[in-house]
């Protein structure tokens, strides 16, 4: 279903993602999530991007569940940062949930401005057995 492709003619992984996953199956795209709490529609962790980046990931995990995926599922991620300071706090509640060894390719980019003013927003791509 995927597979780690790793070559030493480019640079490696500088964190929790892979060069590059080869996938084979019914794809997934998961809209960028922001960490809006499911039940009251509130923002969680105002001026915390580690509790934001929690709560992302949390959302993205709930509607991989619904596709019939997981996290383990993840071939690609884009990262948005309102600041790219926030690199570090981020990038380490994103290794909690992705292994090293195993993890997604990923992007990561810092933005103007993000919906609801966040400061994170994850969007995935993944997929699941044919």
């Amino acid at each position: 279903m995927r597979e780690v492709i790793h070559t030493n003619q480019a640079p490696a992984p500088v964190g929790p993602y892979n060069q590059a996953i080869a996938a084979t199956g019914k794809m997934v795209f998961v809209a960028g999530q922001i960490p809006l709490d499911p039940v009251s529609g509130e923002i969680v962790g105002t001026g915390d991007v580690a509790a934001q980046t929690q709560q992302a990931i949390a959302n993205l995990t709930a509607i991989l569940t619904a596709a019939g995926a997981t996290l383990e599922s993840v071939v690609k991620t884009s990262v948005f940062l309102k600041d790219m300071n926030d690199f570090a706090a981020m990038n380490a509640v994103y290794a909690q949930h992705f292994a090293e060894e195993t993890a997604p390719a990923r992007a990561c980019v810092e933005v103007a401005r993000l919906p609801k003013d966040v400061l994170v927003e994850i969007e995935c791509i993944a997929v699941i057995d044919a």
